[in-house]
This record gives C-alpha cells, structure tokens and sequence, in this order.
C-alpha cells in the first residue's frame, strides 16, 4: 500500500504502544487520528493480549469466572455479555466453557494453546476490519510493528488489512522530510518471548534498515525495546521466580544497548518506543528527542504521544491520556 506523501512542512503523528488485547484502547487509537487532528497513526509493539479467561457455566444461566484475581457469579445472558466486554476491553480473550472442558484442557495443555491463538486471531480480524472502515473515511495511515509478545502468525493478517501497514523492518516515508524505521523486536527478557535477539542481532536488524534511509538526521526510530539506562526502560527488579523485589519499588534498567548505539550514531529527530509500561516519560539523546508513552491498557485508557515534526526539528509534542 502507498501513501502520498505529506506537501505540508509539519507532519503531526500520533503514537501508542503496548495495548496488548484491549479493544476499547484500539478503538481509541483509530480514532486518535480525528480526535487529536493527526496525519498518521504508528502503533508501537505488543498489540495481542496475554490470556484467555474462562468463564465456565455452572446451572442454567449462572456462570463462574475469575478474573483479575477476583471471583464472581454471573447470571443471565445480559450480565454474561457485559462481563465480556469487560474482559475484552482489559485485553484478555473471555472463553465460555463447562467444568467438563476445563477438565479436558488440563490434560491436554496443547489444546488451550491452540484456543488462545484461535481467539486471538479472531479479536485481530475484528481489529482490522475495525480500522479499515474507519481509516477509509479518514483517509489517515496507520503503521503497525508487532512486538516481542506477538507471535508471528498475526503478520499475515496485518498485510490483508487494507489501511493498516506492516510497519516491521521497513523504510516508510511519513512526509517529503521524514522516514521512519520500526522494529518490534527486544533483547533477552526472562520470559522468552516470540521476537527477542542478542543485542548483536538487533543492532544489524536497525542498521538494516538505516542504511536505506536517506536522511536518518530527520528520521524516526520507532523501536519496541527503549535504549538501555535511559530511564525510558526502568522496570521492577525480578527476584529468581520472576517477582517484583521489594514489592515493585526497586527499579532496574532493562533496555537495549543496542537501541541506545544506533541513537546516539544516528541522531535521529524522534525516537518512539515502548515495551516497559511503567516507564512513561520524555528523555533527549543528543539531539535525539526520545518518548515512552507508557501502557495502561489494563484500566482501559489509552496513553500516547502527539507529536509535531518540522522539516529537521520537534516542533511540539505532548503526552496524552484518553
């Protein structure tokens, strides 16, 4: 797909990230680009949820499920549905089952792998169908870079969507002044995700890609892992069995190296970035102006980036919460 490229001397984009299965959050998103009067929507990494959550029927209309460690009764198809889109929206995947299921998926654990991709296909064509509709009136492109939660399958998908753009491993040109590169990939994470690489890999990933740039000064880097200690990538200490030391207070940089080489080679005007959810926040590299938007998709609200590109400065940016 092509877009003509913006005459204008500014170019405004709109930038989220992490919003990790929450349909209200991409539905926000979409309509960031009229609401906030952007010429392009880029939407970082992680765009699927994490979990499926049973809700499993009991007798008649009465239903059990526990969610966000909490457990509740449901009854009737009205309070079943709302009880839907309240975990649709939180970015989980609802799955209405009966004990008898359950038991049959505890003993074959392959099977729940099999539905947790089923439905997440499932809410990503609803997304897409979603986004056309509503980027066809606007006439706004939309760029999309999988992150290192999102497995692989989802690319496919996204390259038959008539107006959202597999963003991954491409030069795109946002205006006659500005490029972009993306990536979605991290370095090493304890939980061995889809896309994680040596720091090595992902430096040659983003020189790549810069290499074919023509002007990276007045580029965007739009990369998944922020650039390590840059207070962009501050996370919880982790003690051995993967939890937050001293009840989350302790906060380790966990960024990448080799994000951090190529802006600070580089120098380009913005860099985007995401992947550590607490750490919202503005930084300069350089010259380099670099932003984590943050990710609160669990709440259901929507954290972004407004962003106002002359032809070789940031005119304007804000951090915005919806």
């Amino acid at each position: 797909m092509f877009w003509k490229r913006q005459k204008k001397p500014t170019l405004t984009l709109f930038f989220a990230t992490d919003v990790h299965g929450s349909t209200i959050c991409w539905k926000k998103f979409i309509n960031a680009a009229k609401f906030y009067n952007a010429d392009v929507l880029i939407l970082g990494g992680d765009m699927t949820g994490k979990a499926l959550v049973p809700i499993v029927r009991q007798n008649g209309d009465r239903y059990r499920v526990t969610f966000l460690e909490q457990e509740f009764t449901v009854e009737g198809q009205e309070a079943l549905e709302e009880m839907k889109q309240k975990i649709t929206n939180r970015g989980y995947y609802p799955y209405v089952t009966t004990p008898d299921e359950i038991q049959t998926f505890q003993e074959n654990p392959e099977m729940v792998n099999a539905l947790f991709k089923q439905e997440v296909m499932k809410r990503l064509e609803e997304w897409l169908a979603y986004a056309d509709k509503k980027l066809a009136q606007m006439g706004i492109p939309c760029y999309v870079a999988p992150g290192n939660d999102d497995f692989f399958e989802i690319d496919e998908l996204i390259r038959a969507s008539r107006h959202v753009c597999l963003a991954d491993g491409e030069v795109v040109e946002l205006s006659a002044y500005h490029e972009m590169v993306s990536s979605g990939w991290s370095n090493r994470t304890p939980w061995r995700t889809f896309r994680e690489a040596d720091e090595e890999e992902l430096r040659r990933r983003y020189e790549d890609m810069i290499r074919r740039m023509k002007r990276p000064e007045t580029g965007v880097f739009n990369f998944h892992v922020p650039p390590y200690r840059s207070t962009l990538d501050e996370a919880p200490e982790l003690t051995e069995d993967l939890q937050p030391r001293y009840a989350g207070r302790a906060l380790v940089p966990v960024g990448s190296t080799a994000t951090r080489e190529v802006i600070e080679t580089y120098q380009p005007l913005l860099g985007l970035f995401g992947h550590i959810h607490e750490a919202r926040g503005v930084i300069r590299i350089g010259r380099t102006l670099c932003i984590n938007p943050g990710s609160a998709y669990e709440q259901g609200r929507l954290l972004g980036a407004l962003v106002t590109l002359a032809p070789d400065r940031v005119k304007h940016y804000v951090l915005t919460m919806g």
